[in-house]
């Protein structure tokens, strides 16, 4: 089966995951606006959509559902639910491959915490917060009282066999879109053939056209995934994530929290016509602290900060790095880095950026630590994709154009962008990067945490 809708949404005056909270705070919720989001098209391009619930009215009835038919013990949020890697697989084997909400949910994590080995019982466990959840209009899976984005089976799996036993890890997990050399070739012919300024009193109506005319020019961007298979659900994270980034950055999209954009700070006189600015995700690496012993590992932080820097496009639309990004861009960047935790609270799809990040992060850390080795898992089911797949989706080969025109009085900006997301996992896990395990915290955490559950249950509070 491909599954061509992508559950994504842009954010609206209201966030879905906002009005998720305000139904369960008890706070009234207003009327919405339709929420916007991307579908993937059959021929892989990514395109915008919106999911209309004007009243709540239907998420209200979802949550109700929810509540009725998961089990309280599920419901109920937990400050560190555990789960066995190994006896999760076993338990999905017992089901004939076939895994139920629960397993597909994780129990409801919302993020891997910590990762603990015990070399007694082989068992490998992710924990961290948890809770009941609720599919919102456009199908991203949210916890039932915070609204988080709950981590999914299909993107713990992607994450683990990037990081195989018995092999070497994926030294880059990412995405990156791009203008084609032939778009930004036309980009450049065009900006050639106009003025640098207007008069007063044109610039909307011109404004308006030069949009249009740039992004018949560039033509759709191209997208390229790296390090793990384009037709996962991970890898559409990566992509949703990045794309609306950009979308913020040159104000096509309204962040629901406040930041500086880059439209906001950029000066055309400063600008070069054939400037080409690139804006990317990667992690805070500094994020992971260990116990002396390494049988224990907690995830710090809130682990994504976005960089830029600057290119600039010949005439044939070949690119020239020229370094560090101009002021505008740096200040974007710094903004957004800023407004991650923020902006992650209400645009659950940077929490799920941030999660795709933790993933990698453990999955590289127990293939360092030989975790697989000791407790002689060699992940038989979930790491064999014709006994478990989650290569199910539409592959999105290309996007809509990143492409504005904006008047900073007599002068228009336009600048291509381009970027993408680049997460080297093993590189959190540099000894001069790992953080010390002060007061022997993690130790002490994973020396209370008791792998002492019945045959068959995979995880515990």
């Amino acid at each position: 089966m491909r599954w061509q809708a992508v559950g994504y949404r842009m954010v609206g005056l209201m966030t879905m995951a906002g009005l998720l909270v305000g139904l369960l705070g008890g706070q009234t919720a207003h009327a919405q606006a339709p929420a916007a989001g991307v579908v993937v098209s059959p021929e892989g391009v990514l395109e915008a959509k919106t999911f209309a619930d004007p009243t709540g009215q239907v998420l209200r009835e979802r949550i109700a559902a929810a509540r009725v038919s998961l089990a309280p013990e599920l419901i109920r949020f937990s400050n560190l639910r555990k789960v066995s890697l190994q006896r999760l697989e076993q338990a999905i084997l017992k089901h004939n491959g076939a895994p139920t909400d629960e397993m597909r949910y994780l129990a409801g994590l919302l993020r891997v915490r910590y990762v603990f080995f015990y070399p007694d019982s082989g068992d490998i466990v992710l924990a961290g917060p948890a809770e009941g959840w609720v599919s919102d209009m456009s199908g991203r899976v949210l916890g039932l009282t915070t609204g988080r984005p709950v981590i999914q089976l299909q993107d713990l799996i992607v994450a683990l066999r990037a990081f195989p036993p018995g092999k070497g890890g994926t030294p880059v997990i990412g995405c990156s879109i791009d203008p084609t050399p032939e778009g930004l070739a036309a980009v450049q012919t065009y900006l050639n053939s106009i003025p640098r300024q207007f008069q007063d009193g044109t610039q909307q109506a011109v404004a308006a056209q030069l949009t249009r005319d740039l992004r018949t020019a560039s033509g759709l961007h191209r997208v390229t995934i790296n390090g793990v298979a384009a037709d996962t659900h991970f890898a559409q994270v990566l992509v949703e994530a990045d794309y609306r980034m950009k979308l913020i950055g040159i104000g096509l999209e309204q962040p629901p929290v406040k930041m500086v954009s880059f439209v906001e700070k950029a000066n055309p006189a400063q600008l070069a016509r054939n400037a080409l600015v690139r804006w990317y995700f990667v992690p805070d690496y500094q994020c992971v602290r260990v116990s002396e012993d390494r049988l224990g590992m907690e995830l710090v932080g809130d682990g994504v900060k976005l960089v830029g820097e600057d290119e600039l496009v010949t005439a044939g639309g070949g690119r020239q790095a020229v370094g560090r990004g101009n002021i505008a861009s740096q200040t974007f960047c710094t903004s957004f880095t800023k407004s991650y935790p923020a902006l992650a609270t209400r645009s659950p799809v940077y929490a799920e950026l941030r999660n795709l990040v933790d993933l990698a992060v453990a999955a590289a850390y127990i293939q360092q630590q030989g975790f697989y080795a000791k407790s002689g898992w060699k992940m038989p089911v979930l790491g064999d994709e014709s006994k478990f797949a989650v290569e199910t989706y539409q592959a999105p080969k290309q996007v809509e154009p990143t492409v504005t025109a904006v008047f900073k009085g007599r002068m228009q900006l336009m600048t291509p962008i381009a970027g993408g997301v680049h997460i080297e996992a093993g590189q959190a896990l540099q000894a001069d990067r790992l953080l010390p395990d002060q007061g022997g915290k993690v130790s002490k955490l994973r020396g209370e945490v008791k792998v002492e559950v019945p045959q068959g249950q995979w995880w515990w509070d």
